[in-house]
């Protein structure tokens, strides 16, 4: 039986050559942004090695892969349906104007590419962990509830990704802020649908009787709500839109609630 560990170490060396491929692509092409793409669809190719390799669970490992690539196939095919077209994303520009166009092909594989597999790499730890240990021979009550709380964080992810997309091809809508449906609840539902996800994958991790693992989950929430998610677009959102402030004064930041009057 193969350990945990060396099922991890092949997943970090699968991930970091993908991310590689994707570098070198993006050279002549001078677009950094097609590594967003590739987010979602890198956990899937976890999630595979993970199936194969590990010897937890029959089932679970089934239900984890089959979670894994619904989310992560929904996430990069709404991206690449997002960004395919327009150009380098204004981040990546500004970063190449910064480390100058002649350096900036190299500074991204570390800055960019690698640093993004990392994560990756270490995120997909709870899809291991659920898929590997195993701790009797049926799913437990954490399982259950793990796959209910997943549904719920689909849900408002695409649901909200789906508002906003049709909010925003409405010309009439520039400059205004979106506040009905999911967004009638949560500032954020996209961003709070995916930190659900990943509390639902934390949850089957710890049904399989593993718990060290669970600390992908938790990187990935603290980067949604502190790093590149909430905590960043709520900074650009004050300054660009004046009925934001507003927003903020009655909906929900992340989860959630009924909005005040």
């Amino acid at each position: 039986m193969i350990s945990y560990f060396q099922i991890y170490l092949i997943a970090f060396l699968l991930i970091i050559l993908m991310m590689s491929v994707l570098w070198i692509i993006s050279i002549p092409l001078k677009n950094v942004s097609i590594v967003d793409m590739f987010w979602g669809f890198g956990f899937i190719v976890a999630g595979i090695i993970y199936f194969l390799k590990a010897d937890g669970l029959e089932l679970r490992k089934i239900l984890v892969l089959a979670m894994v690539f619904i989310w992560g196939l929904r996430l990069s095919v709404y991206l690449a349906w997002r960004n395919i077209g327009k150009g380098e994303d204004p981040r990546y520009q500004k970063f190449r104007k910064d480390y100058g166009g002649h350096r900036y092909w190299w500074i991204s594989f570390f800055q960019t590419f690698l640093l993004q597999g990392i994560l990756m790499w270490f995120i997909s730890a709870p899809l291991l962990g659920a898929m590997h240990y195993n701790s009797g021979n049926a799913l437990t009550g954490s399982d259950f509830i793990g796959i209910l709380v997943w549904c719920i964080g689909i849900v408002f992810e695409t649901g909200g990704d789906i508002q906003l997309a049709r909010f925003k091809s409405d010309p009439a809508n520039k400059g205004k802020v979106l506040k009905s449906g999911f967004w009638h609840y949560t500032r954020h539902p996209n961003y709070f649908g995916d930190a659900a996800v990943w509390s639902g994958f934390a949850l089957l991790c710890i049904g399989a009787g593993s718990y060290f693992p669970v600390l992908g989950s938790i990187l990935m929430i603290a980067m949604i709500i502190k790093v590149s998610g909430v905590a960043l677009l709520e900074k650009t959102l004050k300054e660009t839109k004046p009925e934001y402030k507003d927003y903020i004064e009655k909906t929900s930041s992340f989860i959630p609630w009924f909005p005040k009057r």
